[in-house]
């Protein structure tokens, strides 16, 4: 049986992603979290193969929570399952440590099959990101700028250019809002931009949010 933990601070989402669980006889979804703390908690009681794992938590991300298991060299295998395109984000992730990468548009039955894939040790990644994989490798310079981002600078683009006030994003990333301005002002060195409206304009054209 494959022991799967699901992640994800939409309980709908959640809920939907263990009814198409529910549907494989080898598959038992053996807990659930919200957010970064309540994913570690998990973690530590609860016997895990597969870790389906979203992006967009509130706090510390997806990325900070596979950041966490390389630390601690966990064996448990994680399956990102996010709302992100992938052309954007999957490259990101499987560097980062995911060994799988799923848009949340996806077919359902992937879902299933991406579990059982990391569960026999292996990767699942979908043709499209196949495709970028490989393109990646015969042209390793290509990369866009805001590849070059941290975790946390990531973060702050996507805040920002949703919209949201510094004081708004510290508050939400459980940062002071003099850190989430440091943040800020590597972003625009990093994107060679000069003020939030080309930060909100960059991530638009980059299909970023």
């Amino acid at each position: 049986m494959i022991k799967v933990v699901l992640c994800d601070d939409h309980a709908m989402v959640r809920r939907g992603i263990r009814d198409t669980l529910s549907e494989a006889v080898d598959i038992q979804v053996t807990g659930e979290a919200g957010n970064y703390s309540e994913v570690r908690e998990v973690l530590r009681n609860t016997a895990c193969d597969v870790l389906v794992l979203d992006l967009n938590l509130p706090g510390r991300g997806g990325l900070e929570v596979l950041a966490s298991l390389r630390e601690a060299d966990s064996s448990i295998r994680v399956l990102i399952v996010s709302m992100f395109a992938e052309d954007q984000y999957a490259l990101r992730c499987l560097r980062a440590g995911a060994q799988g990468y799923l848009n949340k548009a996806g077919n359902p039955a992937d879902l299933i099959s991406a579990v059982r894939t990391l569960a026999q040790g292996r990767r699942f990644v979908t043709a499209e990101v196949s495709e970028m994989l490989v393109e990646n490798l015969a042209s390793p310079n290509a990369e866009t700028l805001h590849a070059t981002l941290s975790e946390r600078e990531l973060q702050t683009l996507l805040s920002i250019a949703s919209g949201k006030r510094l004081s708004d994003i510290a508050k939400e990333l459980m940062l002071s809002p003099k850190t989430v301005s440091v943040y800020r002002s590597r972003l625009l060195e990093k994107l060679k931009l000069t003020n939030n409206a080309e930060l909100t304009v960059y991530a638009i054209r980059n299909e970023l949010v």
